[in-house]
């Protein structure tokens, strides 16, 4: 049997993944929500948020999610992955990156960051 795509999502009639995709999941399928939007005209921020405390904390510990492992993901200088906070009180992950194009210039295609987060949401992870 093939492996699953990385970008199919969970739920499919394949069933859970094995072999190398064993033991993980996608971001998406784990956290409450994954979004993005503008944070002014030069940056764009992702918000992963978890429904539970053990979620987020689970993520936290295991995920790696760091500088580094965005920049890879979006395929950017890691010098473009200006933050990556992680904010207990709401079970929140906060990334911001810069943006590739100014906000409204010619060339943007998303005005409003809002399809920014389908790289992070469909990046797997241990879990």
């Amino acid at each position: 049997m093939p492996e699953p795509s990385p970008h199919r999502p969970s739920g499919f009639p394949s069933g859970a993944p094995s072999g190398s995709w064993a033991n993980t999941a996608t971001i998406g399928d784990v956290a409450a929500f994954v979004t993005s939007k503008n944070a002014g005209p030069y940056k764009v921020a992702l918000d992963i948020v978890f429904s539970t405390a053990a979620d987020y904390q689970r993520f936290v510990g295991h995920a790696g999610l760091d500088r580094e492992a965005v920049a890879a993901i979006y395929g950017i200088p890691r010098a473009d992955v200006l933050d990556v906070i992680h904010f207990a009180p709401a079970f929140a992950v906060k990334v911001t990156l810069k943006r590739r194009i100014t906000a409204g210039a010619r060339g943007d295609s998303d005005v409003y960051g809002a399809q920014q987060h389908v790289p992070l949401m469909q990046h797997r992870i241990p879990w």
